[in-house]
């Protein structure tokens, strides 16, 4: 039997709970489920419909054609029918529904493109960023990180001096639903790290546990990253956008085209899953670190071998 229903506003708060405390979602992912959410709230109450009970596939259908005619993209829409995949499975799970009218609903279909991505040439001038301040020494030992491990922006910037096992060139990623890896960070990057700590003490004013900081001392926001990163393309004279993503992708691709081993590849980002139709396969890390040694172009170091 079916929980007694709370107001949307409820439904709405509990489940933005539990992405949050379950989940341990990150707050960017908890900010676009509550603005996909409360867009549906507001069609069905100029609809003149309860958005959650007695909500069945048509309703669904319904709010998703609409939103289609106002010129919402394929992966748009996509977004807002995941969206509501999640809050009622959410409430499956709670008892307040026996089913989830989402499911079985489907969007158009995206056209995928092909991710965007720098040549060895252009990350090689990129990364010779002159190490003429501790600014400078600091946005090379990211950019540098970047390259070398192919984190995602986030992961970056959460991360700590102690995550960091320079002597073993291994590094504890945080990533997406707190999910922790093991990443291997390759010798050029791991002497720029080294430098940026060396200097990084001039900045600190407090305990701050952060691997960047700002020149206040605080950890570096996700936004400064993004805007030293295009500050330096632009003064390199990089023909084209550069965002912290492209060096995930550039790592990624050059990694395919020497070793072509995508399960490593899948492994080092941290992916669930690379497509649909593959099999994730876990790999040892001492497959992973060989791979990346043997593969990367900045690796430049013989593997160890590493205990389990």
């Amino acid at each position: 039997m079916s929980k007694k229903f709370y107001s949307s506003g409820e439904v709405l708060g509990g489940f933005l709970s539990f992405l949050q405390y379950e989940k341990r979602s990150s707050p960017h992912t908890i900010k676009a489920y509550e603005r996909d959410l409360h867009q549906y709230i507001s069609y069905c109450k100029r609809e003149a419909k309860e958005p959650w009970s007695n909500t069945n596939q048509q309703d669904i259908r319904l709010y998703i054609s609409a939103k289609h005619r106002e010129g919402l993209s394929g992966k748009s829409l996509q977004r807002h029918l995941s969206s509501l995949r999640a809050i009622f499975n959410y409430m499956l799970r709670e008892g307040f529904l026996k089913s989830n009218p989402a499911l079985g609903v489907r969007a158009p279909k995206i056209k995928r493109k092909l991710p965007t991505t720098l040549d060895i040439d252009q990350l090689s001038h990129l990364l010779n960023l002159p190490e003429n301040s501790s600014i400078n020494i600091r946005d090379k030992a990211i950019m540098e990180l970047f390259y070398s491990t192919g984190l995602r922006l986030s992961e970056l910037a959460s991360l700590n001096l102690n995550d960091l096992k320079g002597s073993e060139g291994l590094l504890t990623v945080t990533g997406k639903g707190g999910k922790s890896r093991l990443v291997p960070v390759g010798k050029i990057a791991l002497q720029a790290i080294k430098k940026w700590i060396k200097v990084r003490k001039d900045f600190l004013q407090k305990n701050e546990e952060a691997l960047f900081v700002s020149k206040i001392g605080q950890r570096l926001s996700v936004r400064s990253i993004e805007l030293r990163i295009k500050k330096h393309s632009i003064e390199r004279g990089i023909p084209r956008n550069v965002y912290p993503h492209i060096f995930r992708h550039s790592f990624a691709s050059h990694l395919l085209e020497s070793s072509a081993d995508l399960r490593a590849v899948q492994e080092l980002l941290g992916h669930a899953d690379i497509s649909t139709t593959q099999i994730y396969t876990h790999l040892d890390f001492q497959h992973l670190a060989r791979v990346y040694d043997q593969s990367h172009p900045r690796a430049n170091k013989k593997s160890k071998k590493l205990k389990k």
